[in-house]
């Protein structure tokens, strides 16, 4: 479906243009965009978001992967000098590299094509943000808000709960973008902890633990985790075997990739087990 700036939504970008005057301004309200802040925006496609951003802070920053949209970007906001496009894919991109002095208040309006692994792209930088806020596929927000026990429940709220505190703010229906996608949206906030409240020893062992065990969430955990712990030292550290993958929380899965920390072989310099 194309639009004024004659820009046709690519279905293999993931484009769902916002274009709804009361959604918007509902998003910016979450926002409370402040003109001192270091703000980022990832997939500003036609700038419904960018030019209510840009109205409060003209130095914004935008990730932009279509280079089609690159010189539709650049023409309406022409006016706004200190404004900067970085064409790229923002699933590669270093977000490090635009901290100066202050932390990042990312935004955007996702592909859901690429939401899940964007997302743990973004977790991974963290330390250098201050919030998030992002338009997502309803049931993902639901995914990364759950606990456990819910349906929704899994490796995707877990590892996004690791590293910040989530609140889902409102949800969105289909007629608000162009084209209508076929599903419901939500808007989240993240806020990455302070000091994580569960920090593992080893972070890609978490992963490894947490992505093992949901790759089997109907099974028992000494089935789904067989190979990586046993039974013995589950119970060692007061977990009940017989429970589902849904039923633990975050710091039972800290707990688990802990004690295979501690208790993995020791290696010599060239990576091979020592018997030392």
């Amino acid at each position: 479906m194309s639009n004024k700036h004659g820009h046709q939504a690519r279905k293999r970008f993931g484009q769902n243009f916002l274009h709804d005057p009361g959604v918007i301004e509902r998003i910016i309200r979450a926002i409370n965009p402040k003109p001192d802040e270091a703000l980022v925006e990832i997939g500003p496609g036609l700038g419904a978001l960018t030019e209510e951003m840009l109205a409060v802070n003209p130095g914004l920053q935008v990730v932009e992967l279509d280079r089609d949209l690159i010189p539709v970007l650049r023409t309406k906001f022409f006016n706004y000098p200190e404004f900067r496009i970085h064409e790229a894919d923002a699933l590669k991109f270093d977000f490090g590299k635009l901290v100066d002095s202050k932390p990042l208040r990312i935004i955007g309006n996702l592909p859901y094509n690429i939401s899940t692994p964007l997302i743990f792209h973004l977790l991974g930088h963290s330390g250098v943000v201050q919030d998030m806020h992002f338009m997502l596929q309803k049931e993902v927000v639901q995914r990364m808000g759950a606990v456990p026990g819910d349906n929704n429940y899994g490796r995707l709220g877990i590892m996004t709960q690791y590293f910040c505190r989530v609140q889902p703010l409102f949800e969105v229906g289909p007629g608000a973008f162009r084209p209508a996608p076929k599903v419901d949206s939500a808007i989240v906030r993240l806020v990455p902890h302070e000091t994580l409240p569960h920090p593992a020893k080893d972070y890609k062992l978490l992963q490894a633990v947490v992505r093992t065990a949901f790759s089997a969430r109907r099974k028992t955990l000494r089935k789904a985790l067989a190979g990586m712990i046993t039974v013995q030292q589950l119970n060692s550290i007061g977990i009940n075997d017989g429970l589902r993958p849904e039923n633990l929380g975050l710091p039972e899965y800290v707990a688990i990739a802990d004690l295979l920390a501690d208790t993995r072989p020791e290696t010599d310099g060239n990576g091979e087990a020592s018997n030392d």
